[in-house]
C-alpha cells in the first residue's frame, strides 16, 4: 500500500507547506490519477497540466495513468483505492451515490461530453427521431454513450424498443461498423470523428461537443470530464486536493487563452498525430470543439440537474439523489482567487 505524504496541522496552519512552499522545498506529495482515455481530445487537460508543469508548480508530484480496453475503469480504480483520483465523467458521482459510495467531483473541466453522432453518408439522419427502426452504435451497452443515445431518443419520442443499439467500440471498430452498414449512426469523439469525415464514411448529425450543441440537443450544459475522488480521501488530503485543483484550474484558464495549435504543441506527439488524424486535422477539430472546455473549472449552473435527468431517463436512478454532495466548487473558488492574485502580481 502506497504511503501518502502527511502534513502536520501545525505546519499547514503556519503556512510552511503551502503549494508554492512545497514546490520550493522539493518535498512534493505524490498523487495518482487514472484517466478514462488520456489520449482522447475530450480528456486532454490532464496531460496538458502535466506537460505545462502546473502540478509541480502548485505542489504535487502527479502520477498519471490511463485505463485500457478490457481493464479496470478509471472511476472504479479510484473507488477501490488503486489510485487517488480519476479523470472521468461527473455522472459517476451520482451512480456511486446510488451504490452508497461517497465520491465527489472537485473540479469540472468540460460542459459538454465532446461526442458527435456520426451517421453514414447515405442515411439522411437529421435528428434522433430518424433512428426509428434502425440500428445505432454506442461504445458499449450501458456506457455513457449508450445513456446519451437513449436520452436523445427519449427527447424525440422514441423508446428503447423503437430502435436497436449495439456496442461497436471506438476508433477503427466504430468506423468499420459505419462502413459496412452495421449501424446508421454511431456516437464517438475526436479523433474518430475526424477520421470518419476524412474517409467520407459519414457526417456529424448531432453535436454534443460544444456548449451550443448540448444546449440544443440536451437542453443545457452536460458536465462531463472532471476530477473525481472519494470524499474520505479529499477530507484526509485537503492540501493535495487544493494543489490538484489549482493545477487543473490554471490549465483550464490556459486553454481558454491559447489556440488549438498552441495546445497541440504542449501535448505528446502521438496524441495529436496518429493513424486516425494528422496534426493539422487534430488542430482543426480542436479549434471547432474547444468550446467544450470550461474556462474556470466551476460546475455550470443547472449541469448536475441535466445529468440527473439523463440518469433517470435510462433507469439508473432507484433511490433519492442529493446532488449537493456530488460536487463542490469550494476548491475551485480558492484556485481562481489564487490565480487572480498571481496575475495581479505579474507572476
Amino acid at each position: 500500500m502506497k504511503k501518502y505524504f502527511k502534513l502536520s496541522a501545525l505546519a499547514v496552519a503556519a503556512g510552511l507547506f503551502s503549494a508554492h512552499g512545497m514546490a520550493a522545498a522539493g518535498a512534493l506529495p505524490q498523487v495518482t490519477m487514472m484517466v478514462g482515455g488520456i489520449d482522447k481530445q475530450i480528456y486532454l487537460p490532464y496531460q496538458l497540466a502535466q506537460n505545462l508543469g502546473f502540478f509541480k508548480k502548485y505542489g504535487v508530484d502527479m502520477q498519471l495513468s490511463t485505463e485500457h480496453s478490457g481493464g479496470v475503469g478509471a472511476e472504479e480504480a479510484m473507488l477501490s483505492g488503486q489510485v487517488d483520483m480519476s479523470g472521468a465523467w461527473y455522472e459517476h458521482t451520482i451512480e456511486f451515490q446510488q451504490m452508497g459510495k461517497d465520491v465527489i467531483d472537485i473540479v469540472q473541466l468540460s460542459g459538454a461530453p465532446g461526442e458527435r453522432e456520426m451517421c453514414t453518408s447515405a442515411s439522411g439522419i437529421k435528428t434522433p427521431a430518424d433512428w426509428k427502426g434502425k440500428t445505432v452504435g454506442v461504445t458499449d451497452l450501458g456506457s455513457g454513450t449508450d445513456d446519451l443515445t437513449l436520452y436523445l431518443a427519449s427527447r424525440h419520442a422514441l423508446a428503447s424498443k423503437d430502435f436497436t443499439r449495439v456496442g461497436v467500440g471506438a476508433g477503427p471498430t466504430m468506423i468499420g461498423a459505419l462502413q459496412h452498414d452495421r449501424i446508421v449512426c454511431g456516437m464517438t469523439t475526436q479523433p474518430t470523428v475526424n477520421a470518419i469525415e476524412k474517409m467520407k464514411v459519414g457526417y456529424s448529425a448531432i453535436d454534443l461537443a460544444t456548449g451550443d450543441g448540448v444546449k440544443k440537443w440536451l437542453g443545457g450544459y452536460l458536465p462531463s470530464a472532471s476530477v473525481l475522488a472519494r470524499a474520505d480521501w479529499v477530507k484526509a488530503h485537503p492540501v493535495e486536493t487544493q494543489a490538484v485543483v489549482n493545477a487543473m484550474v490554471a490549465t483550464m484558464r490556459w486553454i481558454s487563452t491559447h489556440s488549438a495549435a498552441e495546445i497541440a504543441d504542449n501535448l505528446p506527439a502521438d496524441f495529436v498525430s496518429n493513424p486516425l488524424s494528422t496534426r493539422e486535422e487534430y488542430i482543426n477539430a480542436l479549434t471547432k470543439d474547444k468550446g467544450q472546455f470550461l474556462p474556470d473549472g466551476m460546475m455550470p449552473k443547472g449541469g448536475p440537474e441535466t445529468v440527473l435527468k439523463i440518469e433517470q431517463a435510462v433507469g439508473k436512478i432507484t433511490k433519492p439523489v442529493n446532488l449537493e454532495t456530488t460536487y463542490t466548487n469550494a476548491y475551485v473558488i480558492k484556485a481562481n482567487a489564487m490565480l487572480d492574485a498571481e496575475a495581479k502580481a505579474g507572476k
